[in-house]
């Protein structure tokens, strides 16, 4: 489970996280939504320990984040930042490979190549494993990035926004792969996403927040209401009933 008690950030005088208290169950896949500037992303970094806290803890797997060795932090969770950029040319198998230093220290042994491989393989990147990642489109090189982060083979996989530079067939491919990672493999999976119909798709647990408040915290059926939408985003979205899925209406 990952514990977040009155979890508060400033940067300046601006609040932008603001006394969270949540508890995200083992398992499964949860989605942080709300609009642009609610907090969503700086949470998953305080939770990550990207970023610093200036109130409150976090505790991932028991583990108290902020007092844990990264080492051993880097072996329970792995984070996918939404801006990723390389300061050296890298082939996808040598990016995807850095997923494993936390095990390998850098001299990688017939498991850690195990686990490489078998990343590339779940991200369909075999076939371009010795491509340089600079020579891949935007897509490709979301799913390199996060075929690094699968690589680490962590209990808890934080993505902030892996839908970037994705188009639609590789959208739903991703949150089938999301959906997959939990069920299959039994990761935990927390991810920032700003599509309200693949949060109510995919997952077990939406946590809705704007301006840094965490606003509610429920299944798809209790978060997908007008009502709460309408809490949650300011405007009125229609709510259908499609295949047993709640789809929000919001394009009119």
């Amino acid at each position: 489970m990952i514990r977040i008690s009155g979890v508060s950030k400033s940067y300046g005088p601006d609040l932008v996280v603001d006394d969270v208290t949540a508890r995200i169950p083992r398992g499964g896949v949860t989605s942080i939504i709300g609009p642009n500037g609610a907090g969503k992303s700086t949470l998953l970094g305080i939770v990550s320990r990207l970023q610093g806290l200036d109130a409150g803890a976090v505790e991932v797997g028991g583990l108290d984040v902020a007092a844990t060795p990264s080492r051993e932090l880097a072996k329970t969770m792995a984070i996918l930042r939404q801006e990723n950029q390389l300061t050296m040319r890298l082939t996808v198998r040598d990016l995807v490979a850095f997923g494993r230093f936390p095990h390998s220290g850098g001299r990688p042994t017939v498991e850690d190549r195990a686990h490489i491989d078998s990343a590339l393989e779940r991200l369909d990147l075999a076939a371009m494993a010795d491509r340089f990642v600079d020579e891949l489109s935007g897509g490709q090189r979301q799913r390199a990035f996060i075929a690094m982060v699968l690589a680490q083979d962590t209990d808890y996989l934080l993505l902030d926004e892996p839908l970037n530079n994705l188009d639609m067939k590789h959208s739903v491919e991703m949150m089938r792969l999301i959906r997959r990672l939990a069920d299959d493999l039994g990761k935990t999976v927390v991810v920032v996403i700003h599509d309200i119909n693949f949060a109510s798709c995919y997952s077990d647990t939406i946590l809705a927040m704007r301006e840094g408040r965490l606003l509610h915290q429920g299944t798809p059926e209790e978060i997908m209401r007008p009502e709460v939408l309408r809490d949650i985003y300011e405007i009125d979205i229609r709510i259908e009933q499609i295949e047993g899925r709640r789809i929000g209406v919001y394009f009119a």
